[in-house]
């Protein structure tokens, strides 16, 4: 069975305004390129260009072979989830063009990967191309594009779908056969079982991640059923161990019981937290599993949870819905704590939180300290628990237990009376993420959020499954790390770490 590879690309050039897509087709075993596409479309959004861009690429591959196996690569994000089924469709101009989409070829003959921006150049040249002629009041010409001359032959790679851990080992060896990286065996103390990975690159958890992760098995990213429900033990593949309510997740703290139970995995993730951010100065380790020099450095998100609020003890739902509460004479402590430990490291660039007063006010306090302005970015925010705010776990649960299931088993259930599904923060996170990637390459910033936003990042950086967030706890005011890395692979430095509020 002949195998291609699809890469499809769309733009609009003011969203809506005048768009075009780009795609084209490739022999997956030579890489050589067998044809392309492209054409104006007039007035439209970046979206459903990039729908138009999947659809004629599809096309063009069954007119080639309609039985050959197609892996289709793109670098939106929203398109390559929807299509995979991972992601509902609600936009009414994309539902028609991803049915025809999935009408094109058998649903098991095709296979959808994300893919950064920069790997998807030769799709992108041809949407540009096309843009560029509806400009002039032209079509798209293939006898005078240059896209194909512009964009360097890329070597056949390894398929699977995102996050796909077999997939990214054989990319790994690929790129140390190809001299990309020259990674080292690694030493017992750089071994993943060691703890945390290198503060100078990727781990080799990460080598074998395969690229960028992505929501996995359940349309959601973000916290899971809540960590809420991580926490309290109460969701599917929950476990015993580190049991508290579900609301802790949502913002209240942990429980003394819970936090006993989980020292031991916290104890092991701040045991080693001195050396898991960056510091300022400090020069790669070599050899070893540090990121190749042609990637440069990494944008480096140092995830900060806001401190305590008077909510957080009592163990109360507390998103972007409810009563927006300050900060408590602990959280502000644990808020000048937290500044002191950063201060003293010297390599936070920027500042940028989420615009609940608890963030704001954390991050103002950090700010000060570190002579750095705040830039408020709503995307960052909690999710909206829509009428459980500002209830415990134990209260949801019995006024309202049909909701509370039905939220705990699916990341697209809502809370009671509307607020925001898990599957919708995570679509929200994720954008966020790939935003500030983009605009700030190469720096470390402190993202000042809430326990949904990090752990979202978190698993996303892991590509673990949905079940992943039940095992995870953070506490107010503790510092995660996440590096993203210039071929879209991610690096988790840090988790929970709290060794600053210790006296």
């Amino acid at each position: 069975m002949r195998e291609f590879i699809v890469e499809a690309d769309g733009g609009s050039r003011g969203n809506p305004g005048p768009a075009g897509y780009g795609a084209v087709v490739s022999d997956a075993a030579t890489g050589e390129t067998l044809t392309e596409a492209a054409e104006y479309i007039g007035v439209a959004t970046n979206n459903v260009a990039e729908y138009r861009g999947l659809l004629a690429g599809l096309r063009a591959a069954h007119a080639l072979d309609p039985a050959a196996r197609v892996h289709v690569r793109m670098d939106s994000k929203l398109v390559i989830e929807q299509m995979s089924g991972r992601w509902k469709i609600k936009h009414p101009a994309m539902k028609p063009l991803a049915t025809e989409a999935r009408a094109v070829l058998p649903p098991d003959q095709v296979f959808y990967e994300w893919i950064p921006r920069e790997r998807n150049k030769h799709a992108d040249r041809l949407a540009n191309e096309a843009m560029d002629a509806g400009a002039k009041g032209e079509q798209w010409s293939p006898s005078r594009s240059r896209a194909a001359l512009d964009t360097p032959p890329a070597a056949p790679e390894p398929t699977g779908p995102p996050g796909d851990a077999t997939a990214g080992a054989a990319r790994a060896r690929a790129a140390l056969a190809e001299g990309r990286a020259t990674p080292a065996r690694p030493t017992p103390a750089e071994a993943p079982a060691a703890g945390p990975a290198s503060p100078t690159g990727p781990s080799p958890t990460e080598a074998a991640a395969g690229g960028p992760s992505r929501p996995a098995s359940g349309a959601s990213a973000s916290g899971g059923p809540a960590e809420s429900a991580a926490q309290a033990g109460s969701g599917p593949g929950s476990s015993s161990a580190g049991q508290s309510s579900a609301t802790e997740a949502a913002g209240g703290g942990s429980s003394d019981a819970a936090t006993t139970a989980r020292q031991p995995a916290s104890a092991a993730a701040s045991g080693a937290a001195a050396e898991a951010l960056p510091v300022s100065g400090r020069q790669p380790s070599a050899p070893g599993w540090s990121s190749a020099p042609d990637l440069g450095a990494p944008a480096t998100f140092v995830l900060l949870r806001h401190g305590e609020t008077p909510l957080t003890p009592q163990k109360r739902f507390s998103g972007s819905g409810g009563t927006d509460p300050s900060l408590s004479d602990a959280g502000r402590e644990q808020a000048r704590r937290v500044a002191e430990a950063l201060a003293r490291r010297g390599t936070v660039q920027a500042v940028v939180a989420s615009p609940l007063a608890r963030t704001r006010e954390t991050a103002g306090i950090v700010a000060a300290r570190l002579g750095l302005d705040v830039t408020v970015d709503d995307s960052l925010r909690e999710t909206d628990f829509g009428a459980w705010e500002g209830l415990t776990f134990g209260e949801v649960r019995e006024r309202h237990p049909e909701d509370l299931n039905a939220w705990l088993a699916d990341p697209e259930a809502h809370p009671t009376g509307g607020g925001e599904s898990f599957a919708e923060t995570a679509t929200r996170i994720a954008a966020t993420r790939d935003k500030l990637v983009a605009a700030h390459a190469g720096r470390t910033v402190l993202l000042v959020t809430h326990v949904t936003p990090i752990k979202t990042f978190v698993r996303l950086a892991l590509g673990a499954p949905p079940e992943s967030l039940f095992r995870m706890e953070l506490s107010a005011a503790s510092l995660s790390a996440v590096a993203y890395y210039a071929d879209g692979n991610a690096s988790v430095r840090l988790f929970n770490e709290t060794s600053h509020l210790r006296p």
